[in-house]
């Protein structure tokens, strides 16, 4: 070839090349918003990330013992010699514990699982809406997920909710695609979800189940006697899952296993029903108490009020105004109808769960409300598509000026209770509520550049406050058993923004003395020490790698030992020192019951030290 003829032939293989990239980028563009979700998503939920230090200590220490031991893996152990377990089912802690036994165990290996859990969930909740409705309705319900203040909350922290999200989401998927051939398999897919969820937080996790069984029983294409049994199918695919660990624990023998942590009899069973169930609605002390403390009195007004207002509710009000209308809209139409559908699936699961939520008596933490996020999200996200394609009819110009309204002036009032917190924000968010929902009124058709721009203006109006508050969220370290998202409100009573019972969330909070002693115990000693309560033992594991038995469990209310029984370990030289409570990570509610007894016992019976401002027995003299 000439170099004439070469010069020639480089233009049209360059433009062949340039053909091809083109055709290229054009395939990737479809994607590239979601692309962008997800890479905003996981910087939100990986920023900062190791600044939490090990969040809440008390699932914490469990994933270190669970790194330890295969046994404390098992069962869910709070201490690798398995005297205690935690007061959940250990699925969650799974996830965290093949992580540390991959990477190592630290606050990294520790946290990643859950943020990874996050992103995974929003792609999930946006590949389920995309199924049945436009790309703009599945990027903008993955991105409420992605803002509300509670879930980067959980996303970023150590306890179950994040992974229980995520499988509730799955199942959210599956119970969709079942619903669009009538498929038995993708049924069983959602029961298997939920079982696995229910090894995550046990019966927190079936407050979707109402909605997805009515769903699939009004609307799967396919003879109501065929639904009836792929439903039970499906029931038996959630108990297996989910069953087969409750049963291991049952048949265990009992002297071979940890206690379980949270019952009242060293039954899981007793934990299922007690505690992480009807406890949790009736109250008592099977429920954990202190509801009033934590999430506000119970009532229906409760998911707005100061506790919990800021942590799920920016949306709330859109939410009800697209269930409402969405009744109304859809009506009559068949029951096959894929809008009426989503709203039996996700306004069923956000109308249950705020309704327990709301009313329940018992132990309610302000991140339980996380399990709203995704049903907000899906309502939100496609109601407000919806209504926007067809604005140019004025019943959905009024609904979304309306909803636009009512999202920026709910905006502003919860803005108001931080009022020396950016205050600027809920008057900018309130005026371009209000100026939009003007403009949605006023224009009877909206193209072009007007309509992006009121748009956007309204987006912002939505979606504004939530934001400022997952940003605050991320860029806060809080640590403990207690937390919540956002900065500090007003009348919220209990525990502060970040603050909890545990302490500041690592081995800091034990004294490199004390530590240091702890770390010197022999391994002939079954436990380097004893304590009366996870509180005070968690931080003493995380800091030394030795086990800590936690005598009466989480608050130290746990009956798993008697003094006489304690009082043979320790001559049979299994406990080396006691660590008395309420010195250690500053926080523990000291003893009660035996593990009170057991400290005075103590108290009588051993000579006590002062380590690092911390009462300390060694009981081996």
């Amino acid at each position: 070839m000439t170099s004439t003829q070469h010069e020639a032939a480089w233009p049209a293989a360059r433009r062949t090349g340039g053909s091809g990239h083109t055709a290229a980028l054009e395939r990737l563009r479809p994607h590239a918003p979601l692309a962008g979700l997800l890479v905003v998503t996981a910087l939100l939920y990986f920023w900062g990330l190791t600044r939490l230090g090990y969040a809440n200590d008390f699932y914490a220490a469990a994933v270190k013992s669970g790194t330890q031991s295969w046994k404390a893996f098992l069962f869910g152990s709070l201490d690798s010699s398995n005297y205690i377990t935690v007061d959940k089912p250990p699925a969650a802690l799974w996830v965290m514990e093949l992580s540390g036994r991959l990477f190592g165990f630290s606050s990294f290996s520790l946290l990643m699982p859950q943020a990874l859990e996050g992103v995974a969930a929003v792609a999930l909740l946006y590949a389920t809406v995309r199924r049945w409705f436009s790309a703009p309705a599945a990027l903008l319900s993955g991105l409420i997920l992605a803002l509300t203040p509670v879930a980067a909350l959980m996303f970023r922290f150590d306890n179950p909710d994040a992974l229980l999200v995520l499988l509730l989401v799955v199942a959210g998927y599956a119970v969709t695609r079942a619903l669009e051939r009538a498929s038995t398999a993708w049924l069983a897919l959602a029961g298997g979800a939920i079982g696995l969820a229910f090894l995550t937080k046990m019966m927190q996790a079936f407050l979707v189940l109402p909605a997805f069984v009515l769903v699939y029983l009004v609307a799967a294409p396919t003879p109501l006697r065929r639904r009836v049994w792929q439903v039970l199918t499906a029931g038996l695919a959630l108990v297996a899952a989910g069953g087969w660990w409750v049963a291991l624990v049952v048949l265990w023998p009992a002297g071979s296993r940890p206690y379980i942590g949270g019952s009242t009899n060293n039954s899981v069973l007793d934990l299922i029903w007690g505690y992480n169930g009807l406890g949790r609605i009736e109250g008592g002390t099977t429920g954990g108490g202190g509801g009033a403390n934590f999430s506000g009195l119970p009532g229906i007004l409760r998911l707005f009020n100061a506790q919990l207002g800021g942590q799920i509710s920016w949306l709330v009000p859109a939410a009800l105004v697209v269930i409402g209308s969405g009744l109304v809209w859809t009506w009559r139409r068949p029951s096959s109808d894929r809008t009426r559908g989503a709203l039996l699936l996700w306004g069923g699961w956000f109308v249950v769960s705020a309704l327990v939520y709301s009313y329940m008596s018992g132990g309610m933490h302000q991140y339980y409300t996380n399990t709203l996020a995704p049903s907000i999200a899906v309502l939100v996200g496609v109601g407000m598509v919806e209504l926007w394609r067809f604005r140019e009819q004025l019943v959905a110009r009024i609904l979304l000026g309306s909803t636009v309204t009512a999202t920026a002036a709910w905006s502003y009032r919860l803005l108001d209770r931080t009022p020396t917190w950016h205050s600027e924000l809920r008057v900018v968010i309130l005026v371009g509520g209000l100026a939009a929902a003007a403009a949605l009124l006023a224009a009877p058709t909206l193209r072009g550049r007007l309509a992006v721009a009121i748009a956007a203006v309204a987006l912002f109006a939505g979606l504004a406050g939530p934001t400022a508050y997952t940003l605050s969220t991320i860029s806060t370290a809080a640590t403990g058993s207690t937390v919540s998202a956002g900065p500090g409100v007003q009348g919220a009573g209990g525990f502060g923004r970040g603050a909890g019972l545990g302490g500041p969330g690592g081995s800091g909070a034990t004294s490199s003395a004390l530590a240091q002693l702890l770390k010197a115990s022999p391994s002939t000693y079954t436990w380097a020490a004893a304590t009366s309560s996870s509180m005070t033992a968690a931080p003493l594991e995380l800091a030394t790698g030795k086990a800590v038995m936690a005598i009466g469990g989480f608050t130290g209310g746990d009956n798993a030992i008697t003094l006489a029984r304690f009082k043979q370990l320790v001559a049979a030289g299994k406990v080396h020192y006691y660590v008395a409570g309420g010195g250690v990570g500053g926080g523990g509610f000291g003893g009660r019951g035996g593990s009170d007894e057991i400290g005075t016992w103590v108290a009588s019976a051993f000579t006590a030290s002062t380590m690092g401002g911390t009462t300390v027995y060694d009981l081996s003299s």
